[in-house]
């Protein structure tokens, strides 16, 4: 059902994005753009010893995208990369493939459990997730890990 999706707690987040706007001197930064719907998402963050110590988000995108780079915005602080990627993973999960969701520090993703029916919804909801790893990446240094060579060059 349409209002799962739109439920007061999602509502509730977006109109209360937390870390809205641009850092003046990131570490890095990434953009990430769903090609579906358009949804767009730049994050700044700051890494010091492997954690994110400071983090700044320009969202532009549908209450489903919003929300989740609410709840990101809310628990990003102190994160390292590897908690930033299980709770992409595990988000991914939930929406494509039934998984359970997030636990920990992104647990409060369950409530977008609803979009799991919706999968035009799925690379809108994950794009914050997917531009703060590449975003601590770059300012870590780190190497993205494959587990298949589709798509390498």
């Amino acid at each position: 059902m349409i209002d799962d999706l739109y439920s007061a707690k999602i509502l509730n987040l977006v109109a209360n994005m937390p870390r809205a706007g641009r850092l003046p001197a990131p570490d890095a930064s990434s953009e990430k753009v769903a090609k579906l719907c358009g949804s767009k998402i730049t994050v700044d963050v700051v890494v010091e010893g492997g954690k994110v110590v400071d983090f700044a988000q320009d969202v532009t995108a549908c209450a489903l995208g919003q929300a989740a780079a609410a709840i990101l915005g809310q628990n990003v602080i102190g994160a390292d990369l590897s908690d930033i990627e299980l709770a992409r993973d595990s988000l991914a999960a939930m929406l494509k493939g039934n998984g359970s969701p997030p636990a920990g520090r992104f647990a409060e993703l369950a409530v977008l459990e609803p979009v799991k029916d919706y999968p035009a919804r799925h690379a809108s909801t994950l794009l914050a997730f997917e531009a703060t790893v590449e975003a601590i990446r770059q300012a870590t240094g780190a190497v993205e890990k494959r587990t298949s060579t589709a798509g390498a060059v």
